[in-house]
C-alpha cells in the first residue's frame, strides 16, 4: 500500500489520499503510516488526534496554533464537510491564499495543512464528523483563529445561514493577526 499526495496551490499545503480496498465485506485502509508519511515529506508523528461531529450549516474556524506550533491532518469520517486551510505565513507568496474542498467519508482523502495555516471547515451533509491528527498539544494561551468569511480571504463558503460559535463569529481579520507580534512566528 501506498499514500499519494496531490499538491495544492499553495506549497505546504497536500491532498493525501491512502489506498483503499473494496470487497463484499466492506472497505481497508492505511490512514497514516510513519514510514509512508516520511517518505512523502509529510509529518511522521503525531501527538493528539481530534474528532468532532457537527451539524448541517455549522463552520467552525479558521484556527491555528502558534505555541506549540500545530499543524493538522484532517478528514471526514462520516457525511460531507467543506475542508479549508488558510496560509498566514508573513513574507509568503500565498499569503491570505487558501485550499479549499469538498470531501467526504466515502473518498477517504486526508488534508494537510502545515502548522502556519488556519484550518477550518463547513459541514454539508446534515451531521458530519472530522478527524484530525496534530502536530503539537493544544495549548489556548498560543492559539488564535481568522473571521472564517474575512473578506480579504475570498473563500465561497457553501452555507448561506452558518452556525457559529461566539469565538469564531468574533476572530480576527487576517490583517488584524499580521500586526500582533505572534504572527513572527509564521513567517515563510
Amino acid at each position: 500500500m501506498q499514500a499519494r499526495v496531490e499538491k495544492t496551490n499553495i506549497e505546504g499545503a497536500v491532498v493525501v489520499r491512502p489506498d483503499i480496498f473494496k470487497d463484499d465485506r466492506g472497505f481497508f485502509t492505511e490512514v497514516f503510516r510513519a514510514d509512508q508519511y516520511a517518505e512523502l515529506g509529510l509529518p511522521a508523528q503525531f501527538v493528539q488526534f481530534n474528532h468532532s461531529g457537527s451539524t448541517r450549516g455549522t463552520v467552525r474556524g479558521l484556527h491555528f496554533q502558534w505555541d506549540p506550533p500545530m499543524g493538522k491532518l484532517m478528514r471526514v469520517v462520516r457525511g460531507t464537510a467543506y475542508l479549508v486551510a488558510v496560509d498566514v505565513r508573513k513574507g509568503s507568496p500565498t499569503l491570505g491564499r487558501h485550499v479549499a474542498r469538498e470531501c467526504s467519508a466515502e473518498e477517504n482523502v486526508l488534508i494537510w495543512a502545515p502548522a502556519s495555516f488556519a484550518r477550518g471547515f463547513a459541514v454539508l451533509s446534515d451531521y458530519a464528523e472530522i478527524q484530525y491528527f496534530t502536530t503539537g498539544v493544544y495549548n489556548s494561551a498560543g492559539e488564535s483563529g481568522i473571521l472564517w468569511n474575512d473578506p480579504a480571504l475570498g473563500i465561497e463558503w457553501p452555507v448561506e445561514e452558518p452556525i457559529l460559535s461566539e469565538k469564531d463569529k468574533k476572530a480576527q481579520t487576517l490583517e488584524q493577526w499580521l500586526v500582533r507580534p505572534e504572527s513572527d512566528n509564521f513567517t515563510y
